[in-house]
């Protein structure tokens, strides 16, 4: 008889308490030695200890050895005694980020969705709609993604509603967290939704960011070049996750039992209107020019407002998730580190050490950028600190070569936007890990095979289109 793990497709629980000690000693002793080597030319003392430091809070966020929250505070500890930071104030930094409290605003939305009962009635629509199939239930959580993306811009939004709506719906037909389908549907959340936000030059920090570093890019033109680029990505991660997850499409979901339909109560009622007014914030963020925080902490308040909200204190300190917060934090903290210790400009100078040799091809020259983008974007897990570390030396190297330098900019940012490796490195995927459906080696996995599809739509899709619309990848 098969058994229900079997049948489920969950994965067998394993003792993993001798193993993960094994681990944390290991990573500890990798720190200690490469703390303990002499630093390789160029690299400053301090920034040899962060990467050092790096090494063994990436590796512990990889294997779970330790909770992530746990790791966070390790890591943060690690930097002050390894001498890779002058004292905890410099450690800390990360938990003063306004893009910390940002991301607590965002869940505490979701959080708010979930409990209100919207994310049921949400749920149910869907549900109702996907007429009891999981590729048709997937195909409208996919398709959700770019018309979310107009309304609610920040993917770290979207990922706090909808990871409660979809729980919700997989709750009521009784799938199991470790199910293939289950697992599908969070991975999508997890590593495709953000790239719907990409798309526009207002749709996060990613976009902004790089657009300010390359200049001279407006709303249309990012939308233009972005445009083909991001929906070949979005269209073969899908066809990724759907292949790597195939069996859980299979599953026939039961119908659910008729409900006359209730009317919309006043906790779903204030939670639209809150959540509306947040994103029309977001929205009109040019003409106020408040940060995202802003309208984020403002959510919040409102939320957890007597008459007004739809939680209590209470409910919002058990159920927001504050390893989020500390993973978050301390990666920022690390990201800063990284880049004040002359760590980040050291593996920066390696990669312009290499590149000026192949002036005469072009695209060689972008897919060492590619390659070389993938350590700098394990080591800094901030996607901030990524892209001020490789846009400006991608578009040094450019200029050196004859390549356009805003090709160059492009090519990189696609390159580590396209991934996660682990949790830390995102707050959407933050609100997706905590819920217990995937597992960090997982996450991981799935990033080695969306770094293959990043190098494969830049050289193979963007370069191409790129020219076709004028941009050309030789200076003129």
């Amino acid at each position: 008889m098969t058994s229900l793990r079997e049948a489920t497709g969950a994965t067998p629980v394993r003792p993993v308490g001798f193993r993960a000690a094994w681990t944390i000693a290991g990573l500890i002793a990798l720190c200690g030695a490469l703390i303990l080597m002499p630093s390789p030319a160029g690299l400053p003392e301090a920034g040899k200890r962060v990467l050092a430091v790096a090494v063994l809070a990436i590796g512990l966020w990889c294997t779970e050895a330790l909770p992530a929250g746990v790791t966070s505070l390790v890591l943060v500890v690690a930097l002050v005694l390894s001498g890779a930071v002058p004292g905890f104030p410099e450690a800390l930094a990360g938990f003063s980020d306004p893009v910390a409290y940002f991301l607590i605003g965002v869940l505490t939305i979701g959080l708010a969705v979930s409990h209100s009962g919207l994310a049921e009635r949400v749920a149910r629509f869907f549900l109702h709609r996907s007429g009891g199939s999981a590729r048709s239930l997937y195909l409208q959580l996919l398709l959700a993604f770019p018309l979310l993306t107009i309304i609610l811009p920040s993917a770290t939004t979207r990922t706090g509603i909808l990871v409660h709506v979809y729980e919700q719906a997989l709750e009521l037909e009784h799938v199991p967290r470790r199910h293939p389908l289950a697992r599908a549907i969070m991975m999508a959340l997890n590593s495709i939704n953000r790239l719907a936000s990409t798309i526009l030059l207002t749709g996060g920090i990613t976009p902004v960011v790089a657009a300010a570093l390359i200049g001279g890019i407006s709303w249309s033109e990012w939308l233009l070049m972005m445009s083909v680029p991001y929906v070949v990505l979005l269209t073969v991660g899908s066809l990724l996750i759907y292949f790597l997850y195939r069996r859980g499409f299979h599953l026939k979901l039961p119908p659910l039992p008729s409900e006359q339909t209730q009317p919309i109560s006043g906790k779903e009622m204030r939670t639209v209107v809150i959540t509306v007014c947040a994103s029309a914030l977001w929205l009109t963020d040019a003409l106020h020019h408040w940060h995202p925080v802003v309208p984020a902490l403002l959510a919040w308040i409102f939320l957890l407002m007597p008459r007004i909200g739809v939680l209590t204190w209470s409910e919002f300190e058990r159920n927001i998730g504050w390893a989020n917060f500390f993973v978050l934090a301390s990666s920022l903290s690390l990201a800063r580190a990284l880049t004040h210790s002359g760590a980040s400009a050291w593996i920066a100078q390696l990669i312009v050490q290499a590149v000026p040799q192949f002036r005469d091809q072009p695209a060689l020259v972008i897919a060492i950028l590619l390659v070389s983008s993938v350590p700098v974007r394990l080591l800094i897990p901030n996607i901030t600190g990524f892209l001020a570390t490789t846009i400006p030396i991608a578009m040094s190297i450019g200029t050196a070569t004859g390549v356009n330098p805003m090709i160059c900019g492009l090519a990189v940012m696609i390159a580590g936007d396209a991934v996660l490796y682990y949790p830390a490195q995102s707050a959407s995927s933050l609100a997706v890990y905590e819920r217990g459906y995937l597992s960090a080696p997982e996450i991981f996995r799935f990033g080695v095979w969306m770094t293959f599809i990043a190098f494969a739509v830049v050289l193979m899709v963007a370069l191409p289109y790129w020219s076709v619309v004028g941009v050309h990848l030789r200076i003129p």
